[in-house]
């Protein structure tokens, strides 16, 4: 291309097709005359055919895509980011956090409030954590900087609520104690691998 042609604005022009608004139908016997020539060619018919296959599918053959929510409901992603999640340890039942305070500092959204305390073993307790969920944006920080891997995103993304006061968990995060053997383990730093069970040996000490 040379340097006149890489110059000139309208060297596409010649692409397009300039339509006359003469050509569009201006009674309606036109416009009914247009309709049945473009019923004729047969797009309706094909896509009719499209419809009625997939209609006959879902009652008859049992071909039904639409998922009958809330009785049915689509898998998620093992990826997926939903609601947080704070883990306990299957030993004891103790929350796996240790009040370091790492995901209340890198929270971008700053919605993580934690509240804790040195108890009589010198150890830090965590008497109080809370995470707005009217801020969270799910980004996964939180769960990425854990140490202890006692923060992760569950599976439960029905938070919908009407009041603000419902955005911001704090004992609903915990895993309660009847439902510590139903506990999901996520992989990362200081999850409990797969084989677990065949790895324990007994101890010489054991009865």
């Amino acid at each position: 291309m040379g340097l006149e042609k890489l110059k000139d604005r309208n060297i596409s022009m010649g692409d397009y097709v300039n339509v006359l608004e003469e050509e569009y139908p201006q009674t309606s016997w036109e416009q009914f005359k247009q309709v049945a020539k473009r019923s004729v060619k047969g797009e309706l018919f094909v896509g009719l055919k499209i419809v009625w296959n997939m209609m006959t599918g879902a009652l008859f053959k049992g071909e039904m895509h639409t998922v009958q929510y809330p009785a049915e409901k689509l898998p998620i992603g093992p990826r997926y980011r939903a609601v947080h999640k704070l883990l306990a340890l299957l030993e004891s039942g103790e929350n796996r956090c240790i009040g370091c305070g790492l995901c209340e500092k890198i929270c971008i959204a700053d919605c993580i409030r934690m509240d804790t305390k040195i108890d009589e073993n010198s150890r830090k307790e965590v008497l109080e954590y809370s995470i707005n969920l009217g801020r969270c944006i799910f980004c996964g920080y939180c769960a990425e900087v854990c140490p202890e891997l006692a923060i992760v995103h569950g599976g439960r993304y029905e938070n919908a609520s009407e009041q603000r006061a419902h955005f911001v968990i704090k004992e609903d995060l915990l895993t309660p104690l009847d439902k510590l053997k139903q506990q999901k383990e996520y992989p990362g730093f200081g999850a409990v691998s797969p084989d677990a069970d065949k790895k324990i040996k007994k101890t010489p000490l054991s009865y």
